[in-house]
């Protein structure tokens, strides 16, 4: 199996709401036949014994319950997509299929309906189920207290700010994982070109999103033909079908089947993924400020809400050096791995242009935004500093244009953390 299909398999069982409630229904099926024959040997005292029909009725009652609670949670997860995708964004799905209490949830409803179920059939005059019907009580229980657990948590995870602190831990996370694996001596970022045209070029077979890169097995592959290996396209890029992916250069011996073994070890997919692309963190960040700014929801507290952590993760990275990891042109026979990566002012961009566009007309979002960037030009290296004096000039020229003939000019040019409220500091 391949580094692609693992990669794949992998996703698919992280997103997949039906695999975990189907081992939920199988060891329900497999535990309640294993309690009718426990329940045939052991003799529990009089308290926990019942009747053949309180049984059947207890055990009734539970199958029915269980079967209309997981209708109402699959209601609830269903009402939970149509408000995300409407007004948070469709891209905050990839995060929230992931949701574990959901699966265990699900799993635990559809194993207590089997487990049930299994003894229920098994119930006859000359047999009672008294310990399986004790254990089906205690599950219906927890079922109860999980699906408690699992309304507070989403109607919690529902609010903007909280999907914004959770992207962002993402993408914290990512972005360190990143940066380790830059420390790898034979592994570099930018666009490279050792100034000879390629001794193999590898295409896409099929179209898609770069969503992952098997780092450990490119730079094997390189180290171990003396190859220089470059993709040509950052982690979050679409590729078109058969266009180029991968240049090979050096002096290394290169096979026919290469070109196939490459290709495997790149997956493309019908869209970003979190993982090994920090930049799409941002984007959903970015996507549900902008709702929030739209004139349907006009809200732009919840932008400036977004912006705080925006201003938190563009300090997180810029403060963050990984220009030692940059190639250079290296001598002849010189092996390794380029990856294309966004440099600073790509990310700065990102999180910046769109919430200062939709937001242009609101004093709120142009003062928390002028606040983000100035602290960002007190802490961050002078490299650095440029691109956030870019971001404030255009963010002058902005409220200059948005704000011309109003009385709330001087406000909009101000600084505050809290966008209204939190105290002026006064821009340029």
């Amino acid at each position: 199996m391949s580094w692609a299909t693992r990669f794949r398999l992998r996703q698919y069982l992280g997103t997949s709401l039906w695999l975990l409630p189907l081992a939920g229904a199988l060891l329900g099926v497999a535990l309640g036949t294993a309690d009718v024959h426990v329940d045939q040997s052991v003799h529990l005292p009089h308290d926990f014994t019942y009747s053949s029909t309180t049984v059947t009725w207890v055990l009734s009652s539970i199958v029915g319950a269980v079967a209309a609670l997981t209708g109402f949670v699959v209601t609830v997860t269903v009402l939970v997509v149509q408000m995300a995708t409407g007004t948070l964004s469709p891209r905050y799905m990839r995060v929230w299929y992931r949701d574990r209490v959901l699966k265990a949830l699900l799993a635990l409803l559809v194993g207590t309906l089997s487990f049930s179920f299994t003894l229920l059939r098994r119930v006859d005059p000359h047999f009672v189920p008294n310990l399986g019907t004790s254990v089906a009580g205690v599950l219906l229980l927890l079922c109860l207290m999980l699906f408690v657990i699992f309304l507070d948590r989403f109607l919690h995870r529902l609010r903007p700010v909280a999907v914004a602190s959770l992207v962002s831990d993402y993408l914290q996370d990512d972005f360190r994982a990143l940066v380790e694996t830059l420390a790898h001596p034979d592994i570099f970022w930018d666009r490279a070109d050792d100034g000879r045209a390629p001794v193999l070029v590898v295409r896409a077979v099929d179209r898609g999103a770069i969503q992952a890169i098997d780092v450990d097995g490119l730079c094997r592959f390189a180290r171990r033909r003396n190859l220089l290996i470059v993709i040509r396209h950052p982690v979050g890029d679409f590729v078109a079908g058969h266009a180029p992916l991968i240049d090979v250069h050096g002096v290394g011996q290169v096979e026919p089947r290469d070109a196939e073994r490459l290709r495997r070890m790149i997956v493309l997919g019908s869209e970003r993924t979190l993982g090994q692309d920090p930049a799409f963190a941002i984007r959903i960040m970015v996507d549900i400020a902008a709702r929030a700014l739209s004139s349907a929801i006009n809200d732009p507290t919840t932008a400036v809400q977004v912006l705080d952590y925006l201003g938190d993760d563009l300090r997180m990275i810029g403060s963050v050096d990984i220009s030692e990891f940059q190639f250079e042109s290296p001598p002849s026979g010189r092996h390794g791995l380029v990856i294309p990566l966004r440099d600073w002012k790509d990310y700065l961009a990102l999180a910046t242009t769109e919430i200062r566009e939709y937001g242009a007309s609101s004093t709120q979002v142009m003062r928390r935004m002028r606040a983000m960037l100035e602290e960002l030009l007190e802490e961050l290296r002078e490299d650095r500093c440029e691109a956030v004096r870019e971001e404030l000039s255009r963010l002058d020229a902005t409220v200059a244009r948005a704000f011309a003939d109003s009385v709330d000019f001087d406000r909009a040019r101000a600084a505050d953390f809290q966008g209204i409220g939190g105290g002026e500091r006064r821009g340029g």
